[in-house]
């Protein structure tokens, strides 16, 4: 008997991972470890700082996603690498699984049975991140990473940023490595600011999208996905992300707006 072929054996699907897979974003997993630092009166007032940094992050966030994670990943300087390792899966089955999207993991196992490569591309950090991607079983995880001198952070990020435009860059340097075929794989997404990483692959896909990605979709018919439904509610709608793009998503004006959000 022969197992039968993959039918996307060379392309990929590349998630967003905050407001797409899971409800929560990295403000949540930085109060997190604020909680439960060792010193208490330092977690409060880590937290407490948090709490009122939190407009200041989304106007940032509004306006350039590269600029809010340099600004916001300075809250982590002086925090113990190993401190932050070892409560990982703490956080993961705390504050990130129990806010997982119900329909999230049916849809990457839809897309891994056709042969797509999972991968994951997320603004959060590594460390926060991979319990996630081994719980949903992807095959690759690409997400920011904090410097570290003599085991404490320095509030910097490593490069290449993993933010915005940055995606679509990073994506293509993947899909040489693995030989993927970018105009065969899919990319998912909440975000408008996400745009140059849905533009660079041939099956984009808005995933809980906000007001001007929702837009952008429906002027594009692009495939939008609402991941909050239970499953049992919505069996028998298959998941939407291995859908066709249509015509009206012509592929030069994708590439010329990506180029026109990479410059801003």
């Amino acid at each position: 008997m022969h197992r039968a072929q993959p039918k996307y054996k060379n392309s990929a699907a590349f998630y967003d991972v905050d407001g797409t897979l899971i409800k929560i974003n990295i403000v949540h997993a930085f109060a997190f470890y604020a909680s439960r630092h060792a010193s208490l009166l330092d977690s409060a007032r880590r937290t407490i700082k948090t709490g009122l940094s939190i407009p200041v992050f989304w106007a940032a966030d509004k306006l350039s996603r590269k600029w809010f994670n340099e600004i916001f990943y300075r809250s982590y300087e002086g925090a113990s690498e190993d401190r932050l390792v070892v409560l990982a899966d703490e956080l993961f089955e705390d504050v990130i699984k129990p806010n997982i999207y119900p329909r999230a993991r049916d849809l990457i196992d839809e897309s891994r049975r056709a042969g797509v490569r999972q991968v994951l591309i997320s603004g959060a950090l590594d460390f926060t991140m991979k319990p996630l991607a081994k719980y949903l079983g992807v095959d690759d995880l690409i997400a920011n990473q904090l410097e570290f001198v003599d085991s404490y952070a320095t509030g910097k990020l490593k490069k290449p940023f993993v933010a915005g435009a940055t995606k679509a860059d990073i994506m293509r340097s993947y899909a040489k490595q693995h030989a993927i075929d970018l105009a065969e794989s899919w990319a998912y997404t909440d975000s408008f600011s996400d745009y140059p990483m849905l533009a660079v692959v041939g099956h984009p896909t808005a995933c809980n999208p906000d007001f001007r990605l929702r837009s952008l979709a429906r002027s594009y018919d692009w495939p939008v996905l609402d991941l909050d439904e239970e499953p049992s509610r919505s069996a028998a709608r298959r998941p939407h992300g291995l859908a066709k793009p249509t015509a009206k998503s012509p592929a030069r004006s994708i590439r010329r707006t990506a180029e026109t959000a990479k410059k801003d």
